[in-house]
């Protein structure tokens, strides 16, 4: 006997944000979009936190205002999730390669001051674009395997 019985609808929740999230080429555009816009939304706040404060203060509020919006941002798109369901979890396991990429940020702050006491903040820009780059490689990693994991 055919049941014509129609299957519940998904509740907001329980849909898919996007097409199935689970391959690194459908993942990785989406990661690059969030992590160029990210990335100037990190260099925005840090060039107008440092009128304010020194280089590494700006860079801990640049990076922890930014690395929020970006772990949030990829949740929805790059790895299809949707709801609050584990929201705070996967903000909690992005803090991990936030501090990654304070540690390379900030180490590229010190080492700078010691080679080049005088950098302009052009010089920190770029030198924090390149320990960026470097972050945003150890975090798609994390994300992938540990936080987003399929």
């Amino acid at each position: 006997m055919v049941s014509t019985e129609k299957p519940p609808a998904a509740t907001p929740d329980q849909r898919p944000a996007a097409p199935p999230a689970g391959t690194v080429k459908r993942q990785l555009p989406s990661f690059a979009v969030i992590g160029v816009l990210s990335t100037l939304f990190y260099l925005v706040l840090y060039v107008a936190a440092r009128w304010l404060v020194d280089a590494q203060a700006a860079n801990l509020i640049a990076l922890a205002v930014s690395a929020v919006a970006n772990t949030a941002a990829n949740r929805r798109f790059t790895f299809g999730i949707t709801g609050s369901d584990g929201a705070v979890k996967h903000q909690l396991q992005g803090a991990v390669a936030f501090l990654i990429g304070l540690g390379l940020s900030a180490g590229m702050l010190a080492l700078l001051d010691r080679a080049v006491p005088d950098a302009s903040k052009a010089v920190e820009v770029g030198g924090l674009i390149v320990a960026n780059g470097l972050a945003t490689v150890v975090r798609f990693l994390l994300l992938k395997v540990w936080v987003f994991k399929d």
